[in-house]
């Protein structure tokens, strides 16, 4: 056995990190004595020592040992897996095996402007029957010819069991297992390089799962004891080893997988008193990666506050603006369970928070009586992430059910019309664009005592709401453990061919155009905008250099008469239910119209 030693000398390059003269193997401990590498490929568990380094970093090379080598280190005679693995080929609780990336990138990135952006939230595991990213590879030609540019994938580091939503991960440094290998996942983004697809990564930071979190015990110091989440103490980002790993987490997926940004998690509850707030860090981390590149990256952030901050000052490029989807949903649904109580079933709110950007601007929050968000003015549309469906909006429902459920076709119809027409970033949730009848279901696979809590936490979640308190309402409920629970939320490729689904994404695929190739919906500014209502009818306009375009949305149930718009030498570009009319005096119920004027 040959050793050789390197000195650490900034808080960074934690796991094992092989080179030209072996495998480096790096670990912080604050309560570790002393440290061991435990090897697993060499005829039973073979411990071989690290060296302190000092402050509590413990590092050796191995000159012997390179890719494929599986291991896992002991700490005082105590054997943990490494939250550093680059790849756990047997899942969170099992050895690491080193990695190293040999793969060669044949697509140069993807060159787009944040005004470009139409993102495809998809969900690895339920996007394919088969759940893989070389499934999921063959499924881009269809997200090309769709007309989105940009793939947002659910949460990929690696989580225990072998299902899940992939919010409970542990392991930030390696892919989800059941999903394919690492080079499958750099295959994956270099096929969507080739489709002219940027790809971007959900992140999770707030928080770590309660099942495969090693960190504490390497070092308690990992997490603030004073800050608590629903899974245990708070990430404390003030720690310099806990910033790192966020920071060097990310720039691994950004240069061993390409990944062209991010979607970061709740970002509200991302706890950070340091003079540089960790947000702050990781979007110029992003930003200086998209310039070593030459290209733009992305940050987006899923935040509850409203705060135009995140982007002029922190540094996103665009923020989950969730007032549009909820104002959407009860104007077309009435629903005022949970959240939805505090939005008002009322056209002219809707046709407010697109002029401004999002609803509350400071008003007091109706759930709480406190103030919640700011005028947002300054911010251009790109950075409002606007959808009618994601993976929350549709998985944390009682049962999954997408729009359409309740608000029916022509409602799911009209809403997606309003998406596409409007300059803000648009997500699509994966089947939308052919109205998929597959519900998105809240899934995991938990071991045992902490799987029926989840089970028992799922019903106590709604037990609130009115559907659940019909007969049979907690029946209805899925188990998140069951199998069945997953199963049903894979998407059915057969509907995209069946006739009902093909019209819904011809209609996609037209909208996609029209926002694409129109001289005046092309454009990505708040410049032009403005919004109103008559009644039921909602009413949205955009103008640029003299040409105008109108939309028409009949959110109620009864046709809606034109009120005071004046509509003459108007030509119909397109409706999303029946047949043109001229010249047109009424809005069908539940449709959209869109008009236009051009010089």
């Amino acid at each position: 056995m040959t050793l050789l030693s390197s000195p650490l000398t900034q808080p960074s390059g934690l796991g094992a990190h092989p080179g030209p003269d072996g495998t480096t193997f790096r670990l912080w401990s604050t309560r570790a004595r002393n440290a061991a590498l435990v090897v697993y490929d060499q005829g039973g568990p073979q411990l071989r020592p690290l060296q302190a380094a000092g402050e509590g970093l413990f590092e050796a090379t191995f000159a012997d040992l390179g890719p494929g080598t599986r291991y896992k280190f002991e700490l005082d005679g105590e054997v943990y897996p490494d939250p550093y693995a680059r790849w756990l080929p047997e899942g969170v609780h099992g050895p690491a095996t080193v990695w190293e990336s040999r793969y060669t990138f044949r697509h140069a990135p993807v060159r787009r402007e944040s005004g470009e952006l139409v993102i495809y939230e998809l969900h690895v595991g339920t996007f394919t029957p088969e759940g893989t990213y070389r499934a999921a590879a063959q499924r881009l030609p269809h997200l090309r010819d769709l007309g989105v540019t940009a793939i947002e994938l659910m949460p990929l580091s690696a989580f225990p069991g072998t299902r899940g939503w992939g919010y409970d991960g542990v392991a930030h440094f390696a892919p989800f297992v059941p999903y394919g290998p690492p080079e499958d996942l750099q295959a994956f983004v270099d096929e969507a390089r080739g489709h002219g697809l940027v790809v971007l990564l959900d992140m999770v930071y707030n928080h770590f799962g309660p099942d495969g979190n090693y960190l504490g015990a390497y070092s308690p110091e990992y997490f603030n004891s004073d800050e608590h989440t629903p899974w245990g103490p708070a990430p404390d980002f003030a720690q310099p080893w806990m910033r790192r790993l966020a920071l060097d987490s990310a720039e691994h997926w950004l240069r061993a997988y390409g990944f062209d940004g991010f979607r970061l998690d709740a970002t509200h509850a991302l706890v950070d008193p340091s003079s540089r707030h960790i947000l702050e860090e990781l979007s110029a981390t992003v930003r200086e990666a998209g310039q070593a590149r030459g290209v733009p990256t992305f940050v987006f952030c899923e935040d509850e506050r409203n705060l135009p901050a995140l982007v002029s000052d922190i540094g996103a490029t665009g923020v989950w603006a969730d007032d549009f989807h909820h104002l959407v949903r009860v104007t077309l649904t009435g629903e005022q369970d949970g959240y939805y109580a505090a939005y008002r079933p009322d056209v002219a709110e809707l046709a407010r928070c697109i002029e401004r950007g999002w609803l509350y601007e400071g008003q007091p929050w109706p759930l709480s009586g406190e103030a919640r968000g700011q005028a947002a003015e300054a911010l251009e549309a790109p950075a409002f992430v606007y959808c009618i469906q994601n993976h929350d909006q549709i998985g944390n429902r009682a049962v999954g059910d997408r729009l359409q459920a309740t608000a029916g076709r022509d409602g799911f119809l009209a809403a997606s019309a309003l998406l596409l027409f409007l300059p803000m970033t648009p997500l699509l949730f994966q089947g939308q664009e052919w109205m998929a009848s597959t519900p998105f279901q809240f899934f995991s696979d938990f071991p045992g005592e902490l799987g029926e809590a989840v089970t028992r936490g799922r019903l106590a979640e709604f037990s609130g709401f009115e559907a659940f308190a019909r007969p049979g309402g907690q029946a209805a409920v899925p188990d998140p453990q069951a199998p069945a629970t997953f199963e049903h939320s894979q998407l059915n490729w057969a509907e995209p061919e069946q006739e009902e689904h093909a019209q819904v994404l011809a209609l996609y695929r037209r909208l996609l155009a029209l926002r694409r190739e129109d001289p005046v919906l092309r454009r990505s500014t708040r410049a032009g905008l403005r919004a109103g209502a008559e009644g039921a009818l909602l009413w949205v306009e955009r103008r640029h250099e003299g040409s105008r375009r109108l939309l028409l949305v009949n959110v109620g149930h009864e046709a809606q008469a034109l009120g005071t718009l004046a509509l003459g030498g108007a030509r119909e570009l397109l409706r999303t239910t029946g047949e043109p009319e001229a010249p047109l005096t009424t809005v069908p119920p539940r449709s959209a119209v869109l008009l236009a004027w051009d010089q």
